[in-house]
This record gives structure tokens, C-alpha cells and sequence, in this order.
């Protein structure tokens, strides 16, 4: 039998224990959708542990996989945060699952890039193209418009995500419908494109792909201007990055604080370094836009294509963009998957 002074101070160790165990606990927020290798996820995930002491776990979940798992739990949240592209982020708060929230920054913030309670906000952008390897081309022409993919010469070397899961999938169906005359209202063009392009054995992933484009495992992927500039200027792959001749489509990402997240505190403040200064200088430097156009540096700025290269990347109405995304992807895996 422990003597007094024994119990008592097996008790003090013990609950010093457990204080040091819920302060560890208190300092993590638990984000859906940032992963690592997406958008260098990395380094602000280092940036928000080391500036603003939040732990936050990566996660390789997609936008429409997070969307579904935030609507899954619902009743009983695991995630603080959330991120995706900003259709994922309007219909998430029309699934309830968000938390009215206004990071600092908010103020900066352009109107239409965020929502007016503070359920979603944009923290970056990036512009759809073609991340092409050139090595994997195997001394091919670099592609140079949509219809270019359609081309015997590329069979099964193009990749795109899945557009009826993947966020960067349906912004790719988005700008080639629109590249060809469609409308958001009329997806025929872009349904009729993957059709065509199956007859080319397209490479169909359903989550990030970026290190199998470095392999060359996939020559040519739909994907951001953000991911090519970086294989090319930090991993120094042979990496081009194409906007389309046809035209193309710009995006935002954005955030969420979820709605009755059990560590809200830390995730706003993980949400306010991501809108700060340093925080948006981090995906200026991983070149991405951020959506406070002062962080980014004339030398982040000269890596991007030229601006007469970007005047064919188009804005569209992200409202309806979000109405129609279920319609387009029922359809998308009815006709042309």
C-alpha cells in the first residue's frame, strides 16, 4: 500500500500527464483536404506549426471526397478546416457543415471570392492548362490546344482527374466545354471531348498526380499553372506548362472553419496565418495567386507564363458553376467515364 506522500505524488505525475496531453491535443486542428504534395501543402503546414503552434495533420482527400465525409459526419464533426475548390466550398454550406468565419485579411478579400457570412473564402487561385512533361513526350510536339489531345500521337499519354470527384477534374471539363462553345448550361461540348478522348486510353486518377507526372508515368495532365511552375523551377523537372489556344478557365480554392469543429479555436488561427502576410507569401512562392495580390513578389511573378498567355484564361459565374456540378458528373459517368 502506497504511503500518503507516494499516492499523492503518483497523482501530480499522472495529472501532469494528462495537462500535458490535452495541451498537445488543444494545439492540433484537423484539416480536410491539404495535402502535402498538392500546391506545396507542405511548407505551409511546416509554416503553421512553426508561427502560429497549430499541428495540422496532412490529409490526401480530395474536394468531392471531403465534401461527402464533412456531410458523413455531420452530427459528430472530426475536421476543423476544410479545403477545396470553391463549387465544393458553396455547396458545403449548403449542406450545413460550415462555420461563418472571417480570418484576418478578411477585409482584403475581393467581393465574389468570398462568402458574405464568412462560410467559405478564397485563399488562392490557379489557371487550368496542360502540365506537360516533355521528356515523356519522347520527341513529340509539345501540345498546344484541346484539340491537339485528341491526336492519335498522344494516345495514352494524357491524364486528367476524374471530374465527377476530383475539384481540378471538373474545372478541366468546365474550360473545355467552354474553350469549344459550351456553356454552363450546355456541357455537350465537353462530353463529346471525352468521348473523343477515350479512343486515346486517357489516364483517369482520382487524386493528386503530380509525382506521376514527374516520372512520366502520365507525359500531359489537366492540371494547374501552380504545379507545373513548380515541378519546373523547384524540382527542376523537364516540365511546360501550355494554356490552351482555344482558352481555358481560372479558379479560386478555398477555406472553411466546419461547423461544430471540436478544436474551432486553433483552426481559426491556423486560418488567420494562412491569410496573413507570410501565409499568402508561402503559395506566392509556390506560385500559385494568392488572393491578397500584394504577397506576391516580382520574382514569384516572372516564373508565370506572360500575360498575353493568360488573357485566355477566363473567369466564370462560380455560383452556378457549383448548381450544375451534379448534373455534369451524373452525366460525365453515364456517357463518356
Amino acid at each position: 500500500m502506497l504511503r500518503a506522500p507516494a499516492r499523492l505524488l503518483k497523482a501530480a505525475v499522472l495529472a501532469i500527464g494528462l495537462v500535458a496531453s490535452a495541451g498537445a491535443m488543444a494545439q492540433t486542428a484537423i484539416c480536410y483536404n491539404c495535402p502535402p504534395e498538392w500546391a506545396d501543402w507542405a511548407s505551409q503546414l511546416r509554416a503553421i506549426k512553426d508561427k502560429a503552434g497549430i499541428t495540422v495533420p496532412p490529409d490526401n482527400k480530395n474536394s468531392g471526397q471531403t465534401l461527402a465525409q464533412l456531410v458523413a459526419e455531420k452530427a459528430s464533426p472530426v475536421a476543423d478546416m476544410a479545403y477545396y475548390g470553391v463549387t465544393f466550398g458553396i455547396q458545403a454550406k449548403k449542406e450545413g457543415v460550415t462555420a461563418a468565419y472571417k480570418p484576418a485579411g478578411w477585409a482584403e478579400i475581393p467581393d465574389g471570392l468570398k462568402d458574405a457570412d464568412g462560410h467559405w473564402f478564397t485563399i488562392h487561385s490557379g489557371t487550368l492548362g496542360f502540365m506537360v512533361n516533355t521528356d515523356a513526350l519522347k520527341g513529340k510536339p509539345v501540345p498546344r490546344s484541346w484539340a491537339d489531345l485528341l491526336k492519335p500521337e498522344y494516345k495514352g499519354l494524357v491524364g486528367y482527374l476524374d471530374p465527377a470527384s476530383a475539384f481540378v477534374g471538373y474545372v478541366g471539363a468546365v474550360a473545355v466545354n467552354a474553350a469549344r462553345g459550351g456553356t454552363l448550361d450546355n456541357f455537350g461540348p465537353a462530353i463529346e471531348w471525352f468521348k473523343a478522348l477515350k479512343k486515346n486510353e486517357p489516364i483517369v486518377p482520382k487524386q493528386t498526380s503530380y509525382a506521376r507526372v514527374l516520372s512520366g508515368e502520365i507525359a500531359i495532365l489537366l492540371d494547374y499553372d501552380f504545379n507545373a511552375y513548380r515541378a519546373k523551377y523547384k524540382d527542376k523537372a523537364a516540365v511546360e506548362f501550355v494554356i490552351p489556344a482555344e482558352g481555358t478557365v481560372v479558379v479560386p480554392y478555398v477555406m472553411s472553419a466546419v461547423a461544430k469543429g471540436p478544436n474551432s479555436a486553433n483552426a481559426h488561427k491556423a486560418l488567420d496565418f494562412i491569410l496573413s502576410n507570410e501565409g499568402q507569401a508561402i503559395w506566392a512562392n509556390a506560385f500559385l495567386r494568392p488572393v491578397r495580390s500584394s504577397a506576391i513578389s516580382k520574382e514569384a511573378q516572372a516564373r508565370f507564363l506572360p500575360a498575353s498567355e493568360y488573357a485566355r484564361a477566363r473567369t466564370v459565374d462560380y455560383g452556378r458553376m457549383a448548381e450544375v456540378q451534379k448534373a455534369f458528373s451524373d452525366r460525365y459517368l453515364r456517357e463518356a467515364q
